[in-house]
């Protein structure tokens, strides 16, 4: 029974994985040309905020990903920094995503302590955003929702409809 239950979960049309079905569905993009991120939803761009990316080019991994961990308040594990601690370069959010085949605990969506960095090349991959704008989005996607990471020139509604994002006018 209990492997039934399993295969009828993964089997589903609402389990939260592969790519999102139609426009609609959040979505979000990262423009590292831009170090902005934009979150889509209701098949519309809703917000565009500014963000810090890697410190080189291939720091922050470019590609379609998936997230698949949401935390309040993470704990930093490298300097043993819990959360909700001023210190804890974190913020108050992380939303971790799957690139290069990690499990959502290595790459992510996070806050921070240093505002000053935001719109700068300077992490070690994450993507950083100021506290209120990453509390804004961790409300608002769920798990599994994908994010794309680009280096475009491209505006975030032509992205988006690359993507399947958008609705088309």
């Amino acid at each position: 029974m209990k492997s039934l239950l399993v295969f009828l979960l993964f089997m589903s049309p609402i389990w939260p994985v592969g790519e999102n079905p139609s426009p609609g569905y959040p979505m979000v993009i990262v423009n590292k040309q831009t170090n902005q991120l934009a979150y889509i939803d209701k098949g519309n761009v809703q917000r565009v905020f500014h963000v810090a990316t890697g410190k080189t080019a291939d720091l922050t991994p470019e590609g379609v990903h998936t997230f698949t961990v949401k935390a309040i308040n993470p704990y930093y594990r490298k300097l043993n920094i819990p959360g909700g601690d001023p210190r804890n370069p974190l913020g108050t959010r992380w939303i971790g995503f799957d690139a290069l085949h990690t499990d959502g605990r290595m790459y992510g969506v996070h806050g921070t302590n240093r505002p000053e960095s935001i719109g700068k090349y300077v992490s070690n991959g994450c993507i950083r955003m100021h506290n209120k704008d990453v509390e804004y989005l961790y409300n608002r996607i769920p798990i599994g929702t994908k994010i794309a990471v680009v280096s475009s020139n491209q505006t975030f509604v032509e992205l988006a409809k690359q993507f399947n994002a958008v609705k088309e006018k």
